[in-house]
């Protein structure tokens, strides 16, 4: 049997209804529908039988969800996932397209990052956003309170912020115990993966199954507003690399990163207001 775990909460509150279109590629299997916001991850796992598998329906926070929930349990089936949330840059990264027939994971879910913010410990799954990237988040959940299901547009968030809003501030990173100075600076996400932010690419060479099990953090700084706007939207190509007056990019299995003032930061799409640093190890 294929247990089907979705997140009535993704895709705008349609999780249920977008995890039924998975059905088109299981007919004649058995399947059955498990609500993973109320289930027992325990005694679901144990209680699996032989053959069975299990598939998971959402976006990236669905699966940064289901990986920090189950963490510790084991897990001996095959592992699925069929995108259906908005946010699917996990799926995106892996070549796929939305609609595409699910695909096995466990190798993606297992030994994640985990990082140390605002006071709590949790696995990674794509990256830690902070600076602009955490703003366009903290700006976006403000969007969905006042208008539930509206469309948001990260990029447009992204450019007034740079233009009016968000103001750059002194990065300290730490890589492996050496320490650099940034100042103005932008954007200093680390990333498990290459993409978020609905298909941005701020790592296009970091690689989520790295045998050395390095993250890559990525700075943009030491400009202005104009300068930086002219180069931000060339990492939705990962092309904004070739601009190293002003882009930086440090790879290790621990980093730090302390900003000089508090700002909103986040994981896979969850916001962490107030944020004075980070540390994040694989």
């Amino acid at each position: 049997m294929t247990h089907i775990l979705y997140n009535p909460l993704s895709g705008n509150g349609e999780g249920k209804v977008r995890a039924e279109a998975v059905l088109k590629f299981f007919e004649g299997k058995e399947t059955d529908f498990v609500d993973m916001t109320s289930v027992d991850y325990g005694a679901f796992f144990a209680g699996l039988g032989e053959g069975d598998d299990v598939l998971i329906c959402g976006g990236d926070g669905t699966l940064n969800r289901f990986v920090n929930d189950t963490d510790n349990i084991e897990k001996r089936c095959d592992i699925l996932y069929y995108a259906t949330g908005t946010g699917s840059d996990f799926w995106h990264e892996l070549g796929r397209a939305p609609g595409d027939e699910p695909i096995k994971v466990n190798e993606y879910l297992a030994d994640l990052p985990v990082v140390e913010i605002g006071g709590r410990k949790m696995r990674v799954l794509n990256g830690v956003g902070y600076g602009i990237d955490g703003y366009c988040c903290e700006v976006a959940d403000g969007i969905r309170e006042k208008e539930p299901g509206k469309k948001i547009n990260y990029a447009g968030i992204a450019i007034k912020g740079l233009l009016f809003h968000f103001e750059p501030v002194r990065a300290e990173v730490t890589v492996d115990g050496e320490t650099r100075v940034f100042e103005k600076t932008w954007i200093a996400p680390t990333m498990n993966g290459k993409c978020y932010g609905g298909g941005m690419m701020p790592t296009p060479d970091q690689d989520r199954l790295d045998p050395e099990r390095k993250l890559t953090v990525l700075l943009m700084h030491g400009k202005g507003r104009i300068k930086t706007l002219t180069v931000f939207p060339s990492i939705f190509k990962g092309e904004h690399i070739k601009h190293t007056e002003c882009v930086t990019a440090l790879t290790g299995r621990d980093i730090t990163v302390r900003f000089s003032r508090p700002v909103a930061a986040q994981v896979d799409g969850e916001t962490v207001l107030g944020v004075t640093e980070y540390r994040i190890t694989k």
